[in-house]
């Protein structure tokens, strides 16, 4: 399989590294086919774009006709036999994009793959990235059950179909969990020794390996954010206030639920209380902690699960911050409402 490159920063191009267990998942699913739909949750910039990305080039050499979309984005990527099919992908791709109608990149890759599966009857695979985002909470649960019913009632047989949607949307999470059309599973941020791998590409001029894990708890993108920004964590850390809105979130709260913040910073399981739950809510929304974190047994995850409990990566037995530095975003928040 050739290792993909991938842009970590606007100026540094990375090796695809590491996550060879969620590798080995594709591998399995080419194997054994899938019998429902796979969404992978995980917090933003953990990894999940590369690892569908290096999947398309491990599907393909499987003898895959691969469709990747991402319309967050409005990247649409193809491998496909029929040139036809494929023309018209991105032909309606690029017209949905000039539009800025980016939710129906999502429907014209079903559509297509509908199509292939008629014309190809051979081995298929739709790799959906961020789509949920764009097509919204209540319109995801219905875009799992059409690429469910290309499984279950395809128009025509078929070898195998292969379908993944990742997001980093928690709360799209418990729209689809309502429902038995998809099978849930977690990607965390790289373990260490896959993140020392991406760490190593890095252009010397860099914190210790040390402090960039402790900075980043794994995370590509936010080691990415800091390279990109000369290590600057206060600027790092201030886009994240800025682009969640933190100041406004965090003035909208009561006293009582500053102070179970705060604590939360230090033990995000204090969240997991009948009390506290609207607020730990609220977090999901914001994308800044994963809550319900299943066991750490091997197959309940795309890749290594991360530790039961690092309280200096605010991990926690069942609610963890997405990185380090989402954390640090909110005391710094907390910080300036006591001055």
């Amino acid at each position: 399989m050739r290792r993909i490159k991938l842009p970590l920063a606007l100026d540094l191009q990375v090796e695809f590294t590491d996550r060879e267990i969620a590798i080995k998942r594709i591998d399995e699913w080419v194997d054994r086919g899938m019998r429902l739909v796979e969404v992978v949750l995980g917090p933003e910039g953990c990894g999940k774009t590369a690892w569908l990305l290096q999947s398309v080039e491990l599907l393909r050499d499987y003898g895959f006709d691969v469709i990747y979309i991402n319309p967050l984005n409005g990247r649409v990527y193809a491998e496909v036999g029929i040139k036809d099919l494929r023309n018209e992908l991105y032909r309606l791709a690029q017209e949905a994009i000039s539009q800025n109608a980016l939710a129906r990149i999502a429907w014209i890759a079903y559509n297509v793959i509908n199509e292939l599966i008629k014309a190809r009857r051979g081995r298929i695979a739709i790799l959906a990235d961020d789509v949920f985002q764009v097509i919204g909470v209540r319109e995801s649960a219905m875009y799992v059950k059409a690429l469910l019913n290309l499984i279950e009632y395809p128009p025509a047989e078929y070898e195998r179909v292969i379908t993944i949607v990742a997001t980093s949307e928690g709360v799209s999470r418990r729209e689809i969990g309502r429902h038995t059309w998809a099978h849930l599973d977690i990607m965390w941020n790289m373990a260490r020794d896959g993140f020392r791998q991406l760490y190593e590409q890095i252009p010397d001029n860099k914190p210790s390996l040390e402090e960039a894990w402790k900075l980043t708890g794994g995370n590509p993108r936010m080691l990415g954010n800091l390279y990109e920004n000369r290590w600057n964590t206060d600027k790092v850390i201030s886009d994240i206030i800025s682009e969640k809105r933190l100041r406004t979130f965090i003035s909208s709260l009561t006293n009582t639920e500053k102070s179970w913040l705060q604590e939360a910073t230090e033990n995000p399981d204090t969240l997991m209380n009948r009390e506290r739950i609207p607020l730990m809510d609220k977090l999901v929304e914001l994308n800044l902690i994963i809550d319900d974190i299943p066991e750490r047994e091997e197959y309940l995850w795309i890749g290594e699960p991360p530790p039961e409990k690092d309280e200096e990566l605010g991990i926690g037995k069942y609610v963890a911050w997405q990185s380090p530095i989402h954390r640090e975003a909110i005391r710094k928040v907390l910080g300036e409402t006591k001055s």
